[in-house]
């Protein structure tokens, strides 16, 4: 962490007491985990998922040590419609309700594009936005017939702005950012609010694991603060847009960073 100060970890405030969340690509370190904990202790009942049943498995034990009785988890590929009907119907077979759903999940890389193979292109595009519909699309159909919700989308900055190396992921959360918007005046007559986040950069393992350290020099000194984000303060802004004090926000996409483009 660099910069002159380091932020400032809030205590919850009860701002989504008796909600019940799905949240994707939620199992551990990254901004879906961060999401599911500040949710916890902003009093929600949460639904955890990811591809990754081990790493989901651990994840739901560790925070039910914390939150008894307030988080579940079912693994759930988002490229699959059959699991994700099957979590959307988990979701309200254990808790009869969904308030809110956060589509975290999401899938980069890097290739030159004159480089790239059709599978990479795909393959980003189906878990990073159409992984982002079929799940819009499960809770809008819950959220219409229970008068109402919030979809929270993650989108990206680079959905905005050029980086060399990363059109497949690009072109994916500049659509989710179209997604969002249109779902948000579909959705409108339901009662539902649909916005998304737009991180720059937010530090985890996993993105240590896959970037290099001169990218990752180069992207945190772009930075107006002169540091990366931490996941939670990207989940907070999250926590703004699924509670009732974003009541009038809809069709929104909440840059998370000064690079809005």
């Amino acid at each position: 962490m660099t910069g002159v100060e380091s932020p400032v970890y809030e205590p919850g405030h009860g701002l989504l007491k008796g909600r019940t969340a799905v949240i994707t690509a939620a199992a551990g370190a990254g901004i879906g985990g961060a999401t599911a904990r500040r949710f916890l202790e902003e009093g929600a009942r949460v639904l955890i998922s990811d591809a990754h049943a081990r790493r989901l498995k651990e994840y739901e034990a560790e925070l039910a040590r914390e939150f008894p009785g307030a988080v579940s988890a079912v693994p759930c590929d988002v490229t699959d419609e059959t699991q994700v009907r099957a979590l959307f119907d988990a979701a309200v077979g254990e808790h009869g309700r969904l308030d809110v759903v956060v589509n975290n999940a999401g899938l980069g890389g890097t290739s030159q594009l004159v480089d790239m193979t059709d599978e990479q292109w795909s393959r980003v595009l189906d878990v990073t936005l159409n992984g982002t519909f079929r799940c819009t699309r499960a809770a809008l159909r819950l959220m219409r017939d229970s008068g109402g919700g919030v979809i929270v989308n993650n989108a990206s900055v680079v959905g905005w702005r050029a980086q060399a190396g990363q059109a497949h992921y690009a072109a994916a959360k500049a659509g989710v950012m179209a997604l969002t918007r249109c779902a948000a005046l579909e959705a409108a007559e339901y009662g539902v609010r649909v916005n998304a986040v737009s991180p720059s950069l937010a530090m985890h393992p996993h993105l240590v694991k896959v970037t290099s350290a001169e990218l990752l020099e180069e992207l945190t000194a772009r930075e107006a603060f002169g540091r990366y984000a931490e996941p939670w303060e990207v989940a907070n802004v999250i926590v703004f847009l699924a509670s009732g004090y974003s009541s009038y926000m809809t069709g929104e996409v909440v840059a998370v960073s000064s690079q809005h483009a």
